[in-house]
């Protein structure tokens, strides 16, 4: 049995255990360059989407023993509050498929196409979400009757993987746009830091979300987690009258338009945009805007800021990102991002195998 295969069969079970980080490290941590000038956060965006099926246990395995240093994934909260980890509010009929209802003649079924926030844990468990592939990812493995991961167990996964070195960087995904799509704001905050406390990862845990009123509320409730802020741009609507959904009551006018001022001012750690425009552009692209710049970066870190942008996934963008001097990146492809850190001479990410026996 492969060791993500034993690995995700014992989170399953519910046999992980806490242990030492293992002394094995990546090729190229102490390489032929010497002492690396600085370190670097590559985050599996979803488990790194771009080689395995997205959001489920046998990607964040993958993405451990590639050698990553975060983990980037999404919580959802159930009918019954529990928290899965998925992107999406509502079931993506390209990623998951039906098998059977939960009980006999159950009315809700099929559930795809249907709100998380709308059905219980024993209903989303009877997906399958990791047999079909995206085909804007060639060559993205699929994993064959996958289910919706519970978030305590890729909290298990890393722990049987004695991953202790590897942060979490766990998105609250309210939709601050239309709230009734999802959970409760306080729904949210609290189950995520109920599963973190139980897990005793609250040293590996980061929590991100676009919407800032989360983050404001999980600083009340847990404030040893430190806080990512998420924007797209959009989401500021700098100009507009009035204060937008998601940025927790504040008005980024009040700011001068500026969200690093915005971020620093409710107690935010890091922030976290879009590289640039389009989204999915690569600055190789005519048209390609960034929206991280050089000058960014300088103003967050004299705020004591780290900028870690999203979702990059060519070589030419990140290596743009790097001379920027952005402290990490989030990417679906960290194997990509791994050989543009090697060429800059960056501290790559230890690679890790699971607990034997």
């Amino acid at each position: 049995m492969s060791g993500w295969r034993q690995a995700v069969a014992a989170a399953l079970a519910g046999t992980a255990v806490m242990a030492a980080v293992p002394a094995h490290a990546a090729d190229g941590e102490h390489g032929e360059h010497g002492a690396h000038r600085r370190s670097f956060d590559l985050q599996a965006h979803r488990g790194g989407l771009g080689l395995v099926v997205e959001s489920t246990l046998p990607a964040f395995a993958n993405a451990l023993e590639l050698g990553v240093s975060t983990l980037e994934l999404d919580v959802q909260i159930t009918e019954d509050r529990q928290a899965v980890v998925t992107h999406d509010r509502r079931i993506n009929p390209r990623k998951c498929r039906d098998t059977a209802p939960a009980t006999p003649g159950d009315p809700e079924f099929p559930y795809v196409g249907k709100y998380i926030n709308t059905l219980t844990l024993a209903q989303v468990r009877t997906m399958d979400c990791g047999s079909q592939t995206l085909a804007e990812y060639p060559g993205q493995r699929a994993a064959p009757g996958a289910r919706m991961p519970l978030l305590r167990e890729v909290f298990g996964l890393v722990h049987r993987y004695r991953a202790h070195g590897v942060k979490l960087n766990v998105e609250t995904k309210v939709e601050a746009g239309a709230p009734h799509e999802t959970a409760p704001r306080e729904q949210f905050v609290r189950v995520t830091a109920g599963e973190v406390r139980r897990a005793r990862l609250l040293r590996q845990v980061t929590i991100q979300s676009f919407d800032w009123g989360a983050l404001m509320l999980m600083r009340r409730v847990e404030p040893r987690l430190p806080l990512v802020a998420l924007t797209n741009y959009d989401f500021l609507q700098t100009g507009q009258p009035g204060a937008s959904p998601w940025l927790g009551g504040l008005d980024i006018d009040d700011f001068g338009g500026d969200p690093l001022k915005a971020v620093r001012g409710f107690g935010a750690d890091a922030f976290s945009p879009v590289h640039g425009f389009p989204q999915n552009g690569k600055v190789t692209d005519p048209g390609y805007r960034p929206y991280v710049t050089r000058k960014m970066v300088a103003d967050a870190h004299r705020l004591g800021l780290k900028v870690i942008p999203w979702t990059v996934n060519d070589e030419p963008t990140m290596q743009k990102l790097i001379d920027d001097g952005v402290d990490g990146l989030i990417t679906d492809h960290p194997d990509r991002l791994r050989r543009v850190m090697a060429a800059n001479h960056l501290r790559l990410p230890r690679a890790y195998r699971p607990r034997r026996g």
